[in-house]
């Protein structure tokens, strides 16, 4: 019953996500590890010394420009410390089995 509520569950994943990251970054590495355990796939950029990436990654996220910056079906999430905000409230996993709009 336990394992139901809690962990890997990659069927319920429908969601577009991305994730700007710096390959040594904690922060980084502690969200990758979220999506990992909710069993999420995610295109990742790695934009280590990039800096029309980071640019990029700016543009789209209002101006922050501190890895990581995650973006789940085109919608800004923010960062770390947000990711696990919303696994806090109980929202990620709603926003994670959203299918991505078709444009």
């Amino acid at each position: 019953m336990l394992n139901s509520l809690f962990g890997r569950h990659p069927e319920r994943i429908k969601a577009n996500i991305e994730i700007y990251t710096w390959q040594t970054c904690p922060f980084c590495i502690r969200a990758k590890l979220l999506l990992w355990w909710k069993g999420a796939n995610y295109q990742e950029y790695k934009i280590d010394g990039d800096n029309a990436a980071r640019d990029k990654m700016a543009e789209r996220s209002n101006g922050r420009r501190t890895v990581p910056q995650i973006f789940i079906n085109d919608r800004h999430i923010g960062g770390c410390d947000d990711l696990y905000a919303l696994d806090g409230k109980q929202e990620l996993d709603e926003l994670l089995a959203q299918p991505a709009i078709a444009t």
